[in-house]
């Protein structure tokens, strides 16, 4: 226990040093080299757990990741200003007016302005701190309506803080689901450390606030209530979680063994409940800025799919990136296990993450989850993968090859773990089984 303790608290000081240490542009390699330090004393503070005994272990799991969030709420974000759209769509929400009707320089949306997301010096202008300011929003509903109801719940002239403490009150029940879903499969709850105290989940959620972590906990438990065979309920929880953001439609298809058709149908209906609000008053403006977005970032083949594009041509390489997922998909939808779905969840996000390479680590915060129910550590090194690609700008280091040696190495370590459990698997089935014992007495006479 000690031993588990002092790594813990070793994990503690380097996630402090992440979030004191200053924003990319300014902290450079420092931030990248705490980043690293932090994945170190993660790393041993899980092979630290296996000493602490099983009955005490989720309580371990469950402080250290309580310790851990309360860290990163001591700084605001770090390395994001997603946070400050998130705060202006709940501030235009609570105004009455639809999210996606205006871009926030949009002169209907004077008077809504402040010195803190519109500083006074260029309020005229309308300059802002807000990202992609021209822009209408690219959130889903649900996200909308989480923003608005942190707006609601936040006293006035609050910042990020609000936003901050309800993502760490995400992250950490995250935990509980996985802690729950373990112990009901008679697993051991020292899994759940994986995402716990993992540096890409407390960064990213109670110190950046991304939204996403809202899509993790829907996500979860859309695939808790499939392996359950409550198709319907299932439908329409992983429909909540597409419509916080799409990315968790990559579990959808592990889901879908049991009822597809009335698991869609929920899911379906969800979606058009929750979108038809917001096309009655805006039409087709509810798609925001989703088609630039993707443009922009290059997922037609400019940027993005770099480990393809050392074999293919640039225009060739979504399209091979899609033919596999979809390879991969087929063969989660006919052989996956439909009582642990979330291990072809596992499979299919982390072989899209893989190939699309992207530069956003919140975004892998949804394949850390899955890669603590399905037990595969290994998977947590594509997650890291996305530092050094998010930060690369500010490191003066080349986007495109930055992410092709982070995400090759992170897919050489996902091979590699594969191959040795197929290894480990073939030796014990080749193992005979033990012989009975038999008597050397000799046999009586009848």
């Amino acid at each position: 226990m000690r031993r588990a303790l002092a790594c813990l608290s070793l994990l503690v000081v380097a996630m402090t040093a992440v979030v004191h240490i200053g924003v990319p542009n300014n902290a450079r390699w420092h931030l990248i080299a705490a980043l690293a330090v932090a994945f170190a004393a993660y790393l041993l503070a899980l092979g630290a757990l296996r000493h602490v005994p099983r009955h005490a272990a989720a309580g371990v799991v469950l402080g250290g990741a309580v310790v851990l969030q309360a860290v990163a709420l001591t700084q605001p974000p770090r390395s994001t200003d997603d946070f400050l759209r998130y705060v202006w769509d709940g501030r235009v929400q609570a105004a009455g007016i639809d999210p996606y009707r205006y871009a926030p320089v949009d002169p209907a949306l004077a008077s809504l302005r402040d010195p803190w997301l519109f500083p006074e010096h260029c309020r005229e202008s309308a300059c802002t701190r807000i990202n992609h300011p021209t822009e209408h929003t690219i959130y889903p509903p649900v996200a909308q309506a989480a923003f608005v109801a942190v707006h609601a719940a936040s006293p006035p002239g609050t910042r990020a803080g609000p936003l901050q403490a309800a993502a760490a009150l995400c992250g950490l029940l995250v935990t509980l689901l996985l802690l729950r879903l373990l112990r009901s499969a008679g697993r051991d709850p020292r899994w759940a450390a994986l995402w716990a105290w993992c540096p890409l989940t407390v960064y990213e959620t109670a110190n950046n606030a991304h939204v996403d972590v809202l899509g993790v906990v829907l996500a979860v438990g859309g695939l808790a209530l499939a392996a359950r065979r409550r198709s319907g309920w299932a439908g329409v929880v992983l429909g909540l979680a597409v419509a916080v953001k799409v990315l968790p439609g990559l579990v959808v298809p592990a889901a879908v063994r049991h009822r597809p058709v009335r698991l869609l149908l929920a899911m379906l209906g969800t979606l058009v409940l929750v979108y038809v609000p917001h096309v009655l008053a805006v039409g087709t403006g509810v798609l925001g800025f989703l088609p630039g977005y993707l443009s922009e970032e290059g997922y037609s083949g400019a940027t993005r799919w770099a480990l393809l594009r050392l074999v293919l041509p640039d225009a060739a390489a979504p399209v091979a990136g899609a033919l596999v997922l979809l390879a991969v998909t087929a063969y989660v939808v006919l052989r996956g296990d439909p009582a642990q779905p979330w291990d072809g969840a596992l499979l299919v996000t982390g072989t899209a993450f893989v190939l699309a390479g992207p530069p956003y680590p919140w975004y892998l915060l949804l394949l850390v989850a899955l890669a603590a129910l399905g037990r595969r550590p290994e998977w947590v090194a594509v997650g890291a993968a996305a530092y050094p690609v998010y930060l690369a700008p500010a490191l003066g280091m080349d986007p495109v090859l930055t992410q092709r040696w982070a995400y090759g190495a992170a897919a050489v370590v996902v091979l590699v773990a594969a191959a040795a459990r197929v290894r480990a698997a073939r030796t014990a089935a080749a193992v005979p089984p033990p012989q009975p014992r038999t008597s050397t007495s000799a046999p009586t006479a009848g």
